[in-house]
């Protein structure tokens, strides 16, 4: 999807115009793929714009930033505060946010311990990342012939730059075969996630999604959707799962921040239940979208408004 550019892009504590946010050719996380970013949404309320789970977020980047030895040279409060300035000053009342922690140019080759670590936020309109239609028909997906990362190849909980080529592979792959989405197997043949998103299967009252232990990134949304699931009665269960479970389920969807929450209408060409979104997938997904708009005061705490 193109980008909507947006007023400013916050780099390294200063706001600079969309068009000058450059940096070098020989800028090593362009190279080698050495960095950790945050995929984050605002959502238009009746206070104004609120950031979803900020925190959270920003906390899983700093864990990331961690896994990958890089300092980003300010608190995670600060970049709150930063995140919240580059939604404010672009003046959209729903948009998507990127905050990037690179490698400054200075250094090159495979050990980045020299390089220094610079830090940017980025925001702007972005709709859904699988399309209206798929969240209001369900997704066409297949499962993926490249497997995904194991954690012994590269650490899967820390989102890094250079991993998400595995992702793009299998999505290239799905789209260059007619279908909307692919989903990813671990080298032992379990289901793992999807390209950009966690994965549920519901059975009856019971939702199953993998364990972390598995290899998938622990998704905020994913989190999200567990709490919203448990709250409504339902049974959560985090297990193992092979891609026939996908076959049998009742209902299987997508979650994850660009996407949301996404049906699966079909894997590898078998509807999975009635080939529709499902009642369990519709009433989270309503309960979801109410909580992003801060009309539940349950979920009030996941709100952090920028003008506040």
């Amino acid at each position: 999807m193109p980008l909507t550019p947006t007023k400013k892009i916050w780099m390294n504590g200063t706001l600079v115009d969309w068009d000058d946010a450059k940096i070098h050719i020989l800028n090593p996380t362009l190279h080698y793929g050495w960095g950790v970013f945050e995929g984050i949404r605002a959502y238009e309320t009746d206070r104004g714009p609120a950031v979803f789970r900020l925190t959270d977020h920003i906390a899983r980047l700093y864990r990331s930033a961690k896994i990958y030895l890089m300092e980003p040279g300010f608190t995670e409060a600060e970049i709150v505060a930063a995140t919240k300035d580059v939604v404010r000053i672009a003046e959209v009342g729903s948009c998507y946010i990127r905050p990037l922690v690179y490698l400054g140019y200075g250094e090159m080759g495979l050990n980045p311990l020299p390089s220094h670590t610079e830090v940017a936020i980025a925001c702007w309109p972005w709709g859904l990342y699988l399309g209206p239609e798929a969240m209001a028909n369900g997704c066409r997906a297949m499962t993926s012939s490249w497997q995904h990362i194991n954690q012994n190849s590269i650490a899967p909980q820390g989102k890094g730059t250079g991993q998400y080529v595995n992702s793009s592979l299998s999505k290239v792959a799905a789209l260059k075969a007619g279908y909307d989405e692919a989903v990813l197997l671990s080298p032992a043949g379990n289901v793992v996630q999807g390209t950009g998103e966690n994965i549920f299967i519901v059975q009856g009252r019971t939702l199953v999604t993998p364990p972390i232990q598995e290899g998938l990134l622990a998704g905020i949304t994913r989190e999200s959707v567990m709490q919203i699931a448990a709250d409504q009665g339902y049974q959560v269960v985090e297990h193992a799962l092979v891609r026939t479970d996908l076959y049998m389920a009742d209902e299987a969807f997508f979650t994850g921040t660009a996407a949301e929450i996404v049906p699966i209408a079909s894997v590898d060409d078998r509807e999975v239940g009635t080939g529709k979104p499902g009642p369990v997938a519709k009433e989270i997904i309503d309960i979801f979208g109410a909580a992003t708009r801060g009309e539940l005061d349950r979920y009030k705490e996941w709100n952090e408004y920028v003008g506040e």
